[in-house]
């Protein structure tokens, strides 16, 4: 498994474990084809974060974003 990017990690580091438990295997697919960023949206409810591939960002970036 490619390890993440800089950029990745640092966007991690003061996320608490269950924000990381949901956006990770997000990040982790995009580190591996390194074709995409990453939008990660926070829905109101019991959903709470999620995270998918975005075509449309640049491979290394991630965008937050309210669903």
């Amino acid at each position: 498994m490619k390890e993440l990017p800089a950029s990745y990690q640092q966007f991690l580091a003061d996320k608490s474990e269950r924000f990381i438990l949901a956006v990770k295997p997000v990040l982790q697919q995009s580190a591996a084809d390194q074709s995409h960023g990453v939008r990660v949206t926070y829905n109101v409810g019991p959903t709470g974060h999620q995270a998918h591939l975005d075509d449309t960002i640049p491979y290394g970036v991630i965008v937050e974003d309210i669903d």
